[in-house]
C-alpha cells in the first residue's frame, strides 16, 4: 500500500495529519513509514479507517498488539545484576569486593 498516495486520495498530507495531532512537524509520523511507531502508526491507519495491522501486517502478531522486537521491549527483558543489602557499604555504594 502506497501510503502517501493513499492519504493524498483523502486530500490530507503528513504534515496536516501531524499537526492535527499536537505534532510539530510531519517527521513524526514519516518515521512510522520505515520503523515501528506505535502512537505514529495509529493516527496513520486512523485517517485512512484502517486499523495498523492491516498497513502494517509485519508489525503486529495475528491478535492486533504489536509484535516488537526492539526499543523499550528488548531493554526490559536484559537481565540486570541484583544486588541485596550485604553488596552495599556503609556509605551506600555498591561493594566491589576490594577492600581499600
Amino acid at each position: 500500500m502506497d501510503i502517501i498516495a493513499a492519504l493524498h486520495r483523502r486530500n490530507i498530507s503528513l504534515s496536516q495529519l501531524a499537526i492535527a495531532n499536537g505534532y510539530s512537524h510531519r517527521s513524526a509520523l514519516t518515521l512510522a513509514l520505515r520503523s515501528p511507531y506505535p502512537k505514529s502508526e495509529a493516527i496513520i491507519a486512523a485517517a485512512l479507517d484502517l486499523k495498523p495491522q492491516d498497513i502494517w501486517p509485519s508489525r503486529y502478531n495475528t491478535n492486533g498488539t504489536p509484535n516488537r522486537t526492539k526499543g523499550r521491549k528488548a531493554m526490559q527483558s536484559r537481565t540486570l545484576p541484583l544486588f541485596n543489602s550485604t553488596s552495599l557499604n556503609s556509605a551506600g555504594n555498591i561493594q566491589t569486593g576490594k577492600r581499600g
